[in-house]
């Protein structure tokens, strides 16, 4: 008898190659060996053969885990190996795709649905992190039946029409046809007394709490991905994902722009003149900071560090204070000669600039 090829060389995939990978290759192989593309080929009908053999391993998971441990003879000693009655469930699958007639099918464990929830956070929390407790609407395997969506005390009995395939197969020569069976709609089992909790549906409706961490830095539009905390999946298979979108309120101080805080703060025209050490706004508390001599409406102030954490690293953005000179719309009769005495002063300084902050102050005021 001759030795089988590796079902990894049969197919052209490498070891690590995933589901998808191993679907291709076989539905290539299957076109371009079938039988009818080949009438009276001996060659093409093995090839063939061969390739569904290949897939009908590599596409189980399980049968795959044991063949990769064992090879093919450890794969015949426990399983028995490739059936032939095999062969429909894989023609329908990869075929059925391609012609467009396939329904559910007999499926097995299938993944829950992902969820997602919008959670609007303060900006303090979203610069520093916070833990969060939401309340997440989900459905559970239903605590009744245990999921199988059976009364307890009955169980699942195979359909009549499918045979407990989920598909229904018509044969014209060697091409085989599928279509889902319209009894049980693909799962091949009949449910013959319901669950009265969950009406045979096998899942519940709940409402469960979590507590989520928001790490610092998150901005708004950030996810937040949580495994296992999504619906629940079908046939024993895993719960889907949930998403937590990020909203950051907006601040009454701060502007973000990425790592970085903007900020305004006010100076009187003595400040912006001749200099002066101001308060600053920051996340931690007001900081002293130092305004220079001639400073001008529309200045920066930088404060470094101060700025909102990254959040793929250590760093913090920094802070940028946007000054802003307050020129008095009304002054009282002191102000008012004070200032007088400071415009003939400048126009009596023969080095006295035309323009610059002194200049800008005169025009105002006249």
């Amino acid at each position: 008898m001759p030795q089988k090829r590796d079902y990894y060389e049969v197919l052209g995939v490498s070891r690590g190659a995933e589901g998808s990978e191993c679907k291709r290759a076989y539905r290539k192989l299957a076109m371009k060996y079938h039988p009818d593309r080949n009438p009276n080929s001996k060659e093409a009908e093995e090839k063939f053969k061969e390739a569904s053999e290949a897939y009908s391993v590599l596409s189980d998971p399980e049968k795959r885990q044991i063949y990769d441990q064992f090879g093919h003879d450890g794969l015949s000693a426990r399983t028995g190996g490739f059936n032939t009655s095999d062969f429909p469930d894989i023609f329908g699958d990869i075929f059925g795709d391609i012609f467009g007639m396939r329904g559910g099918g007999r499926s097995g464990a299938r993944r829950g649905d992902d969820l997602e929830y919008e959670l609007e956070i303060d900006f303090e929390d979203a610069v520093f992190g916070c833990s969060k407790e939401i309340r997440i609407p989900r459905t559970e395997s239903c605590e009744r039946c245990e999921g199988s969506g059976c009364e307890p005390g009955t169980r699942r009995v195979m359909c009549g029409t499918c045979g407990g395939r989920g598909q229904v197969y018509t044969q014209q020569g060697f091409f085989t046809m599928s279509r889902t069976c319209s009894r049980c709609r693909g799962t091949g089992q009949m449910i013959q007394q319901p669950c009265t909790s969950c009406r045979g549906s096998g899942f519940q409706h709940v409402q469960r709490n979590r507590r989520i961490d928001i790490p610092p830095g998150v901005d708004t539009g950030n996810r937040i991905r949580i495994a296992g905390e999504g619906n629940a999946g079908s046939k024993g298979g895993p719960r889907g994902a949930l998403y937590v979108l990020i909203r950051v309120r907006d601040h009454e101080i701060f502007r973000r722009e990425e790592a970085d805080l903007h900020c305004r703060v006010k100076i009187n025209v003595a400040e912006a003149a001749l200099g002066a050490k101001i308060s600053v706004p920051t996340l931690e508390g007001e900081e002293t900071h130092s305004v220079r001599p001639g400073t001008q409406s529309g200045s920066r102030l930088l404060l470094r560090g101060k700025g909102v954490p990254k959040l793929r690293g250590r760093r913090r953005g920094d802070l940028y204070a946007h000054v802003d000179v307050d020129i008095p719309k009304r002054l009282n009769r002191d102000q008012r000669e004070l200032f007088e005495r400071l415009d003939r002063a400048l126009k009596a300084d023969p080095q006295r600039p035309d323009g610059g902050f002194f200049g800008k102050l005169r025009d105002g005021l006249r």
